[in-house]
Parts: structure tokens; C-alpha cells; sequence
């Protein structure tokens, strides 16, 4: 009965398989086909049936030209499908198994896409959220990525838009230190609002947040009591922005203090 039993069991699992064999569809197609059929699943907008026949193919013709591309197509399909995660692991393990490949700028570059938040964007035109006041992690792995872009292959066709991101995520981080600033005059913690301040001055100063970063420092210093560091950061804004706002406000006349204008 025993032997009976396992006799059963063994013809139902390859039952079993051979039925799983024979409902897949790409059973037998050549890598042609493959690629093929997975290339205008995703100009159709069909991503998820992309994915699985990109996958199928580098399964089964792991090497050459055709499972190149794949995985490359693998990774913008991902993008296209709004996950972040798996098109950076997909190009990241483009750029690990062909780094000498023609077009493996193409995935710094989609790289640098994937954690650029356009103002084109759902959530932008929603909101209105500016890139400053979003996630800076993101903003930085962008920046990072569309850095070694331009500086591994500075004549790809790519280098170009991805130096105009890179001064539109520039000046984001530096209003995103200047967000922060501000935030910490309304609450009062003043060494920690010229900490932010300092840093947009030392890093930022071209992003066009120096002005108000050097009237933060005034009126913080002057807020902790350090005078002459204040003073010391008023010459600075006087010097280098003689029409500034900061200098002209209406508190001054009336003897209120700097700080209250981020109150």
C-alpha cells in the first residue's frame, strides 16, 4: 500500500509540472520573440507582463546581446512602473555585470532619474511642493548619481540634461537648509538655525538663500547674546548685499528685534 502511495504521489507532482509546462505560453520561443514580445509589452504600457518576459529571457539566454538589453529595458520598465527600488537594483546590476558597456551611462542617468522628483510631477502639481521641502535623501542620491554620470562620460548625450538637474538639485538642498533654518528661528533654537544658516553660506552660497542665511546668523547671534559675531555677519550683508530687505526692515526704525521676522 506504502509503495502504492508513493507511486501515486510522484505521477500527480509530474502531472503536476507538465501542466505547469505546458500553460507557459513562451515555452519553446526563441530569444527573439522573447525580446520581442517583452519590447512592445512595454511600449504598450503593459508593465507588468514587460517585466516577467524581460525576466524570462535573461532566465534562459543569460548571455549575449539580447539579455544585455533586457536587463537594461528591465530597469526603465520598473521606472516607468513607479518602482523605485527595483529599477535602481536593476541598473545597479547593469552597471556590476557590463561596466564597459556602450550604453551604461544611460543607467547613471536613469539612476539619477528615478530619485529626481520633477515639478512636472503628480505630487507637484497637487501640492505645489517645491523641491526644497522634499525628501533631501532623495535629492542627494539624485545629484550623486547624476554627478558620476558627467564625470565618468562627459561627452554622453545625457551629460548635458543631467548638469541642468544637478543645479536644479543644488539650489533644492540649499533651500531645504534654508527650510530648515527658518524652522528652527520660529521655535527659538537659535545655534541650531546658524548651524543650517552656516551651511547654505559654506555650500550653497550660490543657490541664492546666502542673503537671508547671513540675516539669520545677525539675528540669531544677536539673539544668544554673542555681539560681536553678529556684528560680524551684518558687515558681511551690508557688504555684499547693500539693498538688502534684511537691512531695511521696518523693526529696525522702531527698535524691534531682528529674530521677530521668522517668528
Amino acid at each position: 500500500m506504502k509503495k502504492r502511495f508513493v507511486t501515486l504521489l510522484a505521477a500527480a507532482l509530474l502531472a503536476g509540472c507538465a501542466t505547469v509546462d505546458t500553460q507557459d505560453e513562451t515555452r519553446g520561443w526563441s530569444v527573439d520573440r522573447l525580446y520581442s514580445e517583452a519590447h512592445d509589452e512595454l511600449n504598450g504600457g503593459n508593465y507588468t507582463r514587460a517585466i516577467k518576459l524581460y525576466e524570462t529571457l535573461q532566465a534562459r539566454y543569460p548571455y549575449g546581446k539580447h539579455a544585455q538589453q533586457a536587463l537594461m529595458e528591465e530597469a526603465y520598465t520598473h521606472y516607468k512602473d513607479a518602482e523605485p527600488e527595483l529599477a535602481i537594483a536593476a541598473a545597479n546590476r547593469f552597471i556590476r555585470l557590463y561596466p564597459t558597456h556602450e550604453s551604461v551611462d544611460y543607467m547613471y542617468y536613469l539612476k539619477g532619474l528615478v530619485y529626481y522628483n520633477d515639478d512636472d510631477s503628480f505630487l507637484s502639481r497637487m501640492t505645489g511642493q517645491d523641491m526644497s521641502e522634499r525628501d533631501p535623501k532623495a535629492v542627494r542620491e539624485s545629484y550623486a548619481a547624476f554627478r558620476e554620470l558627467v564625470a565618468r562620460f562627459p561627452q554622453s548625450k545625457y551629460a548635458e540634461d543631467a548638469s541642468i538637474k544637478m543645479q536644479r538639485l543644488v539650489s533644492a538642498l540649499g533651500g531645504n537648509e534654508m527650510h530648515v533654518a527658518r524652522y528652527y528661528m520660529k521655535r527659538g533654537a537659535w545655534m541650531a538655525a546658524i548651524s543650517r544658516a552656516q551651511i547654505v553660506v559654506k555650500e550653497y552660497a550660490n543657490t541664492g538663500y546666502n542673503e537671508e542665511a547671513l540675516a539669520i546668523m545677525v539675528a540669531a547671534y544677536d539673539r544668544l547674546g554673542m555681539k560681536a559675531l553678529s556684528e560680524d555677519s551684518l558687515r558681511v550683508l551690508q557688504l555684499n548685499y547693500p539693498q538688502s530687505q534684511y537691512l531695511k526692515t521696518p523693526w529696525q526704525t522702531q527698535g524691534m528685534p531682528w529674530w521677530k521676522f521668522w517668528s
